[in-house]
């Protein structure tokens, strides 16, 4: 249960997230932040705190070696890296020979890439996306204020105080980053 939303604006990405813990009925607001910045990387994670603490700190970012755009380093070192990290830390689980880790939004290199459960990297269209259980709602206000593309980090606060609003496990306070 989260909202991670990022957008992509002249050349910076900004990412923002949420600060809910939900587990069953439960909810609490947590300190620990969903939304982080490391080495050239900005990240926002869901599906679990324990993957947010690895990314965050155990993470070794692979070398980007010259000739090799972006988006075919996010797909080939840069995702090994988080399988290994995640497999290493004990969050990666193996259900009948299929890995899974868990959904984060990465902000590399002026672009924003969508990480899977099932480690594929996506690339949104649009130069937005969202992630957890209200990302529809922000991916709606994000088309919504698509008019106001000279507004990022205010976009990317309205479409999580929007999941806030709609979804019941969101919850301030938001912290929205860029790089």
């Amino acid at each position: 249960m989260t909202c991670i939303a990022g957008l992509v604006y002249e050349g910076k990405v900004y990412i923002g997230g949420d600060s809910a813990g939900v587990g069953g009925y439960s909810l609490t607001v947590r300190a620990d932040e969903k939304v982080f910045i490391k080495d050239q990387f900005i990240m926002g994670f869901t599906s679990s705190f324990r993957m947010g603490q690895l990314l965050r700190y155990k993470l070794e970012i692979p070398f980007h070696k010259p000739g090799i755009d972006a988006y075919e380093y996010m797909v080939t070192e840069f995702v090994e890296a988080v399988r290994q990290c995640l497999k290493d830390g004990g969050f990666a689980q193996n259900l009948n020979g299929e890995e899974t880790g868990g959904r984060f939004l990465v902000g590399y290199k002026g672009e924003l890439f969508f990480i899977d459960e099932d480690f594929q990297v996506g690339r949104p269209l649009l130069c937005y996306d969202a992630v957890g259980c209200g990302e529809d709602i922000a991916k709606g206000s994000l088309f919504s204020t698509r008019h106001k593309e000279d507004l990022p980090e205010a976009r990317v606060l309205d479409s999580l105080k929007a999941a806030e609003q709609f979804s019941a496990g969101v919850r301030g306070p938001f912290k929205v980053l860029s790089i």
